[in-house]
Parts: C-alpha cells; structure tokens; sequence
C-alpha cells in the first residue's frame, strides 16, 4: 500500500462529508425548523467521518528539507566525484584499448620484417617492392598508435589528477563517501593503467628490434637492388 495515496483518499472523504454537513445545515436553518436535534446528530456523524477517514488534522504533509549551504555543497561535491569517476574511467579504458592496438601494431611490424628478411634473394623485385610498401604502411601505422598512446595518456593524468581533487573537496565538505568512493575508483585506474603499461613497455622493446630489422632489411635491400642494376649491363654484353 501506498500511505501517500491512502491518506489522500481519506482527506477527500473527510472534505466530502464536511460539504455535506455545512449544505443540511443551511438547509435547516432556511426551513425555520429547530435544528438542535439535527445539528447533534451531524456531530455524531462528523466524529465518525473523521475517524473513518483518519482525522482530518492526523493527515501528514511532506515539508521540504532544510536547504543550507553546508547540504548544497555536499551535494555538488557528490557530483563532482560522479564526473571525475566517469571522465577517469573513460580516460582510462580508451587508454588500454590505445595501448593494446600499439602492442598488435608492433608486433605485426616485427612479424612483417622478419619474414621479409627471410625471403631476401628468393622473391622478384615486384614482389620485394610490395612486401617493402606493406612494411612502410605497418611503420606508419605503429607511429600513429604510438602517438594515440601519449594523447591518451596525457588525458588520463588529466582526469587522475581532477579525481584526486574532486576527493579532496569532497572530504573537506563533509562527503566523506563520495571522497571515499573517488579515492578507490583512482587505485582502479592506476592498477589497469599499470597492467597495460606492461604491454607498452614489452611492445616498446620490440619496436627497438623492429628499427633494428628495418636497418638490416633496408642494407639488404640496397645491396640487392645495386646488384641487379650491375647484372644488366652484364647480359646486354653477352648479347653483343
């Protein structure tokens, strides 16, 4: 039941019974007639009105809460940690994900070269010049990663940092749970952030092998290239 709607109901009661009190009675006194008799007997059934209907005056009113500046200040620093929780949160998974694309993009790279130095002297020059541009393209696409990687992080420190003041407000306003509630979602995010940033750090060193490869692919390639171009002047002199 719904003591909102119950109380309600029976005000409306009351309100109704009350009317039709004050209508007989006027109609009692227009006719001339004594209405003592009458009167009491309207008495008897306005007390059990007011006893089916709960009483008139036993009918709560909801009263607004008291507004002070000490509430309202509680109030928006519980707001202000909801945001920073949601913007730290948001920071951090789009920094996991930038991490995790950078490490498939590295490791991709590194995988591309070494077969590409493994089929040196056994592919045609076409084929050697489009695994080359395949590689170029992976580079490209490693450097972008690498660049998303710092943008969001840089994001994230942002919100890591407006989290901790939020916490900081929020306890010296008296919000002791929203402080408290802040303060375990940035031990969340440093913890995940932490974890991915072993992935960055283990595709970072085989970014460094990967530069190295490219070196020795690049040399390789050089040679080979500087080599076939000796070989033709060779043939059109045998053709002589």
């Amino acid at each position: 039941m719904f003591p909102g709607r119950t109380n309600m109901a029976a005000l409306g009661r009351g309100s109704a019974f009350l009317c039709l009190l004050r209508s007989n009675v006027q109609v009692l006194r227009r006719r001339g007639k004594p209405a003592g008799c009458a009167l009491a007997k309207w008495r008897s059934v306005a007390t059990s009105v007011a006893a089916l209907g709960g009483g008139l005056c036993a009918v709560p009113f909801a009263q607004a809460p008291s507004l002070t500046h000490e509430s309202l200040i509680r109030r928006a620093a519980s707001l202000v940690t909801d945001s920073s929780a949601t913007f730290l949160s948001q920071t951090t998974l789009a920094l996991i994900d930038a991490i995790t694309e950078y490490s498939k993009a590295v490791h991709t790279l590194l995988e591309l070269q070494k077969r590409y130095l493994a089929s040196l002297g056994r592919l045609s020059q076409t084929e050697e010049e489009s695994i080359w541009q395949v590689m170029l393209g992976q580079r490209a696409e490693v450097s972008d990663r690498q660049e998303e990687c710092e943008r969001f992080e840089a994001l994230w420190i942002s919100a890591l940092r407006l989290g901790e003041t939020a916490a900081e407000a929020a306890y010296a306003s008296g919000a002791e749970q929203a402080s408290v509630a802040m303060r375990s979602n940035i031990e969340v995010a440093r913890s995940q952030a932490e974890e991915a940033r072993k992935f960055s750090r283990d595709a970072d060193k085989k970014l460094a092998e990967a530069k190295a490869l490219e070196i020795r692919a690049g040399a390789q390639r050089a040679a080979a290239l500087e080599k076939s171009e000796e070989d033709v002047p060779e043939a059109y002199l045998r053709e002589d």
